[in-house]
C-alpha cells in the first residue's frame, strides 16, 4: 500500500474545480498503472470537497476515480448544479426584490438567490457513499474529511470519516469530527453564501467551508499527513495594482468577496506552513528529539493556476442561459472587471474543458516534481 502519510487537498472555487480535474489527470499520467491508492488521506472544501469525496468512494481504483471525474466535469451544464431556467430566475428575483422592498410587511427572507437542488440529485446518482467506510476496512484510504462553516458557533468544523485510531481534534475556531459522510455534508461544504441555501447538519445550519477557514491544511496534518498536494482554485499571486476610473459594479464586488473566501485562507496557510518548515529545519532532529520537540518538516507541493481564470471564464460568457445571463449582465459579470463572479458560476462544458486543459497543462509542466513526491522517480 501507498505511504499513508501522503494528503491531497482540494480547496474551493465553484466551476474553478474543474481546474482540479485537470491536474488529477496529470497525475493519473505520472503515476502509471500502480495499484496503490496515490492519495490515502483525502481533504476537501467546497467545491474541491465533492471531488475528494469522489476520490474516495473509486480510492480502490484511483485511475477509474478520475475518469469519472473528467467524464462528469467535461460535460457539465449549468441546470446540473442550479436551476437556471427563466421560472427559476425570475422566481428568485422576485423573492428577493420583495424581501428588499416589502420585508416589513411579508415576515419571510429569502434562503439562496440560485435553487441547487440538481446538485444533490447530480451527487446521490454518481456517489456510492458506503464505499467510503468499504474502501477504509480494506486499507485503500485512511481518512477523507469535508469542512463546512457553522452559521451560528462560527466554527470551521472539518468532518472526517477514517481510521479507527484517529481521534477528533479542536483548535481556535477549527474543530474535527468523526462522522459517516452523506450527501449533506457536500451540499453543506459547496453551500456559497448568499448563493445557495445553507444545508442543516445536526443541530447547526453550515455553508460553504471557506468561510471563517483559517487554516485549510491543517485537517490533513491532523490525520497524519506528512506530504501534502495542494490543488488550488486560483493563483498564488495576482498582478501589480492598476489605476480603475470606473466605480466597481456589483459583480466586481461579489467576486473580490468570493475570492477573499475561496482563496485567501489557502494562500496565508501555505506561507505559515513554508515559515515552519523553515524553522523546523533549522534544527537539527537529534537536538528536537532531545527537547522534546515533536514538530518535524511537512512537504508540500503547490499546482496552481499558471492564468486569471476570470480572464477565461469572460471568454465563455455566452454560454450562459439566456435568463440567467441578463441578470448577470445587469450586476457587471459579463464585462471583464466582473468576470471573477462568472468564474465561480459558469458550470457550462466550454469553460470547464478549458479550465481541465489548463489543469492538465500546468501539472504537466511540474512533471519532475510530481514524480518526485509520489516517489515515483526512485521505482
Amino acid at each position: 500500500m501507498t505511504d499513508g502519510r501522503v494528503a491531497l487537498v482540494l480547496t474551493g472555487g465553484g466551476a474553478r474545480a474543474a481546474y482540479q480535474v485537470g491536474a488529477l489527470m496529470a497525475v493519473r499520467e505520472v503515476w502509471g498503472k500502480r495499484p496503490d491508492n496515490p492519495f490515502p488521506i483525502l481533504c476537501g472544501t467546497s467545491a474541491g470537497a465533492i471531488n475528494a469525496v469522489a476520490l474516495a468512494v473509486f480510492s480502490a481504483d484511483f485511475d477509474a476515480g478520475v475518469r469519472k471525474l473528467a467524464y462528469i466535469w467535461r460535460n457539465f451544464h449549468v441546470g446540473q448544479i442550479y436551476r437556471s431556467d427563466t421560472l427559476a430566475i425570475a422566481e428568485s428575483v422576485l423573492r428577493w426584490g420583495s424581501a428588499i422592498f416589502l420585508g416589513w410587511l411579508i415576515h419571510q427572507s429569502p434562503r439562496s438567490l440560485l435553487d441547487n437542488s440538481p446538485l444533490r440529485v447530480l451527487l446521490e446518482e454518481h456517489l456510492d457513499f458506503t464505499q467510503i467506510g468499504k474502501s477504509i476496512a480494506e486499507g485503500h484510504l485512511q481518512a477523507v474529511t469535508v469542512t463546512a462553516s457553522g452559521y451560528t458557533s462560527g466554527e470551521s468544523l472539518s468532518f472526517f470519516q477514517g481510521r479507527d485510531d484517529l481521534q477528533p481534534w479542536r483548535r481556535a475556531q477549527r474543530v474535527g469530527l468523526r462522522s459517516e459522510l452523506q450527501v449533506e455534508h457536500l451540499m453543506a461544504s459547496s453551500a456559497i453564501p448568499f448563493v445557495f441555501p445553507a444545508v442543516r447538519i445536526n443541530r447547526e445550519y453550515f455553508g460553504d467551508g471557506s468561510m471563517r477557514q483559517l487554516a485549510p491544511i491543517s485537517p490533513v496534518i491532523h490525520l497524519g499527513a506528512e506530504r501534502i498536494l495542494v490543488i488550488a482554485g486560483g493563483r498564488r499571486s495576482e498582478e501589480a495594482r492598476q489605476r480603475a476610473d470606473a466605480y466597481p459594479s456589483p459583480a466586481q464586488v461579489a467576486g473580490h468577496a468570493m475570492s477573499s473566501i475561496f482563496l485567501d485562507g489557502l494562500t496565508s496557510d501555505l506561507e505559515r506552513l513554508e515559515r515552519i518548515n523553515a524553522t523546523v529545519a533549522a534544527v537539527p532532529p537529534e537536538l528536537r528529539r532531545t527537547a522534546g520537540i515533536p514538530l518535524k518538516p511537512i512537504e508540500t507541493l503547490v499546482i496552481a493556476p499558471s492564468q486569471r481564470l476570470d480572464y477565461l471564464a469572460a471568454r465563455h460568457r455566452n454560454a450562459l442561459p439566456k435568463a440567467l445571463s441578463l441578470v448577470l449582465r445587469g450586476i457587471g459579470a459579463t464585462r471583464k472587471n466582473g468576470s471573477v463572479l462568472l468564474s465561480y458560476l459558469l458550470f457550462e462544458k466550454g469553460y470547464t474543458r478549458s479550465l481541465m486543459e489548463l489543469g492538465y497543462r500546468d501539472a504537466m509542466s511540474r512533471r519532475a516534481d510530481l514524480a518526485r513526491f509520489l516517489r515515483v522517480d526512485q521505482a
